[in-house]
């Protein structure tokens, strides 16, 4: 691992939201019902911006190698077809913890400080520079071993959860692991220049702290 990886990782590691007491109470099985319904209708918002922000960095890259990577990404959260995807799939985690469909879909609840982070990941990537739009998507680095921390909670906690709700973080561990991989070799070949470097860091770090501040806003809202 070169210098530079390992400086990548150091900002997830310090600053990724794993660390937000929020998280850190959904899996120790601290969380009251509607605080996790909160979450999970709060999340969503996230969730169903993320094909939108890949578009935008789809439109970035140079070759139809690199689109054709990363339109899968768009596929994995869209679906191939109607009831597939990544998004399809949190709403049945929705549904599994007692929220409607038409809840999640209409957005009504979602909180202001929510709408504001996920609009600021989404004009990074309109905004921002290849280079940037996908260092920041480098969070997915520390994805897997989150989803697999919150599979055991949800199953060891929230019991009253539907397990076919958690779908959704048992695709999400090799969806991540491939996505970060596949980022990763990106930045770091595109990345040559210390300048360039600082660059992406810096998105990674920005990223980082729109999902703590996610997480703010709900762990504010509902308890």
């Amino acid at each position: 691992m070169n210098g530079f990886e390992a400086e990548l990782r150091a900002v997830a590691e310090k600053r990724y939201h794993h660390l937000h007491p929020f998280n850190q109470r959904m899996h120790a099985g601290e969380l009251t019902r509607d605080e996790l319904r909160g979450w999970i209708l709060n999340r969503f918002h996230y969730q169903r911006h993320i094909p939108v922000k890949d578009a935008f960095v789809l439109a970035k890259l140079a070759t139809p190698e690199l689109r054709r990577m990363w339109l899968r990404r768009i596929q994995d959260h869209d679906g191939a077809a109607p009831g597939e995807g990544g998004i399809e799939r949190w709403l049945r985690l929705g549904e599994a913890a007692g929220l409607e469909r038409s809840l999640l879909l209409s957005g009504e609840g979602v909180l202001p400080g929510v709408r504001l982070a996920v609009d600021g990941y989404v004009n990074l990537c309109r905004n921002g520079s290849a280079l940037e739009a996908v260092a920041a998507s480098l969070t997915e680095l520390f994805a897997p071993d989150l989803m697999r921390t919150r599979i055991a909670a949800f199953e060891r906690h929230y019991q009253w959860i539907d397990p076919d709700g958690l779908r959704y973080f048992q695709v999400r561990v090799s969806q991540g692991r491939q996505d970060s991989g596949e980022a990763l070799a990106l930045v770091l070949d595109w990345a040559r220049m210390r300048a360039d470097q600082d660059k992406a860091v810096a998105a990674l770090a920005y990223k980082c702290d729109l999902l703590w501040s996610l997480l703010d806003a709900v762990d504010g809202a509902y308890r």
